[in-house]
C-alpha cells in the first residue's frame, strides 16, 4: 500500500537538512555491501531522532536494532557531552559492519546478541530508546524497556504502519505484534502514546506523570 504520495516523500526529504557526509557514505556502503535498503532509516527519520536527542538531553540512549549504524550516528549527533548510547544488534554480519563504522565515537557501545539479554543487564535509567528490530519482538521490547525508562523518558518505535499491513484483516505475525504494541500503548492508562505517520510510522511512548 502506498501510504504517502512519493512526491510528498521527496518534498519532505528536500525540506529536511541533508544528512552529514559521514552518514551519506555509510548509506552508500550499506546499499552496496548489505543491501536491504528498506531497513535504512533515511534522512527524515534520522534527523527526527537527532532532534529528539537534542531536545531531551539524555544521559543514556538505548537502540534496539543497529543494522548498519546510521540511526546510532544520528542519535549520537544530538546527544549532549557525557551521554552514552548502547546499541543492540543480533545479526553478526550487521554487527561487524556497524562496529567498524561506529568505532570512532567512544560514546557508542555496540552489544552483539539478543537485545532482551542486553536490556536485562542495564541498571541505570534509560532516557531515550529507539526500537527498529525484529517486529515480532516489539511487545517484549516494550515490556523490557518500560520498567527501566526514566520518569521523563521516551520510547520511539519504527515501522509501526508496516506499509499499511496494520489494516489487513489477516496480518502476518510481525504485523500482529506491531498492532498489539500500538493497541497496548494507546490503551494503557499508565502510558501516553502518539503514532506519527512519518515514513512507515513512528510510535512515541512515555509514562504518564
Amino acid at each position: 500500500m502506498e501510504l504517502i504520495d512519493p512526491r510528498i516523500e521527496e518534498y519532505a526529504e528536500q525540506s529536511t537538512t541533508p544528512w552529514p557526509e559521514e552518514i551519506a557514505a555509510l548509506d552508500a556502503a550499506t546499499r552496496a555491501e548489505l543491501g536491504q535498503e528498506a531497513m535504512l532509516s533515511g534522512a527524515v527519520v534520522g534527523r527526527l531522532l537527532e532532534t529528539l536527542a537534542w531536545v531531551m538531553e539524555p544521559r543514556l540512549v538505548v537502540e534496539i536494532g543497529t543494522f548498519s549504524g546510521a540511526s546510532a550516528l544520528f542519535l549520537a549527533a544530538g546527544m549532549p557531552a557525557g551521554a552514552r548510547l548502547i546499541t543492540c544488534e543480533a545479526d553478526p554480519a550487521h554487527a561487524a559492519f556497524a562496529r567498524e563504522r561506529l568505532a570512532h565515537d567512544a560514546r557508542i557501545e555496540l552489544r552483539e546478541g539478543p537485545a532482551l539479554e542486553t536490556l536485562a543487564r542495564i541498571d541505570e535509567p534509560i532516557d531515550l530508546a529507539f526500537v527498529d528490530a525484529d517486529k515480532a519482538g516489539y511487545p517484549g521490547y516494550l515490556d523490557a524497556l518500560l520498567p527501566k525508562l526514566a520518569p521523563h523518558g521516551l520510547i520511539v518505535a519504527d515501522n509501526m504502519l508496516r506499509d499499511g499491513a496494520v489494516l489487513h484483516a489477516a496480518p502476518d505475525p510481525g504485523t500482529q505484534a506491531i498492532a498489539a504494541y500500538n493497541a497496548r500503548a494507546a490503551s494503557d492508562p499508565a502510558l501516553a502514546s502518539v503514532l506519527l505517520t512519518v515514513r512507515d510510522g513512528l510510535t512515541l511512548v512515555r509514562k504518564r506523570a
